[in-house]
């Protein structure tokens, strides 16, 4: 049998008016991924952030290999063999991966000097055990959020700790990083490396996970081995209540009017010009690898990134996008990938995100019409079955399905007839996933168009009319969605 490496016993953790945690038991063998599963909120990064020594807990008793422990700081986490990787990247943007990998564990010269030399060694062996391929040089900054979450993977290796905690890590990845990401995890758990692992896909749960326990409104529902379960008890267990599939909508291209067109686009992201039509009221989806141009591309449509040559096209009239405010003029709307980074004011309240791009609507004169401004928002909210205390709840501590809506909430405010959608369900649970698919669907069904980006081939699959494959800056493959296949996609994603 395998050895028990951690026990978390009663954990409790409460806030003012608020229980988080309430007598969770949690235990990790070594050797095994356990997954931890739950809706938003449900307490699973409270758990894991007690763990990692973020945040203290209220009540309760954490053993490691059988020793009884109080865990201060995420240094002393570290210390005992603890690494934790969150959801939030914690790196720093100004410096080099490598250096990032390191941070904090520099091999010295004469214990003054960095011994660059050994930097690079050490951090190109892990590189090359997971398979990145990537300018270690490069300044963060500089890379994808996928390929920075794959520096912050090389950076918990780094600290050849027994105990790694994974926070949604492959919110960002496509299928073809995750499989990489599995393999050096199973590689790993033969090391008696044992895993926490963090995850709203349930179909990554039953892949690399040996044991799942549920969390719901910070409460244990109870833990199965994967191969005593299936996915509709465990969904039941996070919601309470076996949750309906949405309605199918009838996928047609045929006959439609194309609303957006691009024609020979080209810029210094892009190796030959891109073509292609976005039809009135369909799902276009873009599928491809990390690096494949896949975001640079509705950049460009959005007037983000500056195109050198070819022409967007509208309804067949030619269009200049200079800025993303002439996007939006256009009627326009983009959901970014970098949820955080770039689609929310994470100071401001609900009520400020949401009407931050139709404020003409609401002002007069150059003055806010608060009234109005409410009005707008409340009727949103409730569109949308958005979750909030009140409008003037701070949008960065909303659960990230919430926030999704808010974004999503902005630009049906504009009135937009063409939405961008880069990731529109990373890292939110399954409930709200299917609540943005009904949405998806809702608006095409309404007469809008949407240009959906996503590494989940599943869900290109399920909510595509048609597929753009792209590979290393141009389009490798269109595809209607009944003729294409995890297989064929992936093909096309790696010719």
């Amino acid at each position: 049998m395998q050895k028990t490496v951690l026990q978390m016993k009663k954990i409790t953790k409460k806030y003012p008016g608020v229980t988080a945690l309430k007598n969770v038991d949690f235990d990790l063998r070594e050797g095994e991924v356990h997954a931890l599963v739950g809706e938003n909120g449900a307490g699973k990064s409270t758990l894991i952030k007690i763990l990692g020594g973020a945040i203290s807990k209220t009540g309760g008793e954490i053993f490691l290999n059988g020793d009884r422990i109080d865990i201060n700081n995420p240094l002393h986490s570290q210390s005992l063999g603890v690494a934790v990787i969150y959801q939030e990247l914690m790196l720093a943007p100004t410096l080099s991966a490598a250096e990032n990998i390191l941070l904090g564990k520099y091999p010295r010269k004469w214990r003054i000097f960095v011994d660059r030399k050994r930097v690079q060694k050490r951090t190109q062996a892990l590189a090359k055990m997971l398979g990145m391929n990537i300018d270690l040089n490069k300044q963060l900054s500089m890379l994808t959020i996928a390929q920075q979450q794959m520096v912050e993977v090389a950076k918990a290796l780094s600290l050849d700790a027994k105990i790694i905690v994974m926070d949604e890590p492959s919110a960002v990845l496509t299928t073809h990083e995750l499989e990489k990401l599995f393999n050096v995890l199973t590689k790993l758990k033969k090391k008696g490396v044992s895993f926490i692992y963090i995850s709203h896909r349930l179909e990554e749960v039953f892949k690399i996970a040996d044991r799942v326990s549920v969390l719901k409104d910070g409460e244990l529902q109870g833990t199965r081995g994967v191969f005593e379960t299936n996915r509709s008890e465990i969904i039941k267990m996070m919601i309470g209540r076996e949750i309906k599939k949405s309605v199918v909508r009838e996928k047609s291209s045929e006959g439609k009017k194309v609303v957006l067109e691009v024609k020979d686009l080209k810029n210094e992201n892009f190796t030959s010009p891109i073509n292609l039509k976005l039809l009135k009221g369909e799902i276009l989806g873009i599928a491809g690898l990390v690096g494949a141009g896949r975001t640079e591309l509705v950049r460009a449509i959005f007037g983000a990134d500056k195109i050198t040559s070819g022409k967007i096209l509208m309804n067949g009239k030619h269009v200049t996008i200079k800025s993303p405010k002439d996007a939006v003029k256009k009627g326009i709307g983009f959901v970014p990938e970098d949820r955080k980074g770039q689609g929310l004011l994470l100071e401001m309240n609900v009520r400020e995100n949401m009407t931050i791009t139709n404020l003409k609507d609401v002002t007069k004169f150059g003055f806010l019409k608060t009234g109005q401004e409410k009005r707008n928002a409340s009727s949103l909210v409730s569109r949308l079955k958005i979750r909030i205390a009140s409008l003037q709840a701070n949008i960065k501590n909303l659960s990230g399905g919430n926030q999704q809506k808010v974004i999503l909430a902005r630009w049906l405010d504009t009135k937009a007839k063409v939405f961008i959608f880069d990731e529109p369900t990373r890292g939110i649970d399954i409930a709200a996933k299917l609540q943005i698919h009904d949405l998806m669907s809702m608006l095409v069904s309404q007469g809008a168009s949407i240009i959906m980006i996503s590494s989940e081939l599943p869900e290109i699959l399920e909510m595509s009319d048609r597929i753009v494959v792209m590979h290393e800056g141009h389009i490798t493959g269109k595809l209607k969605r009944e003729n294409a296949s995890e297989e064929i996609i992936m093909n096309l994603a790696t010719a």
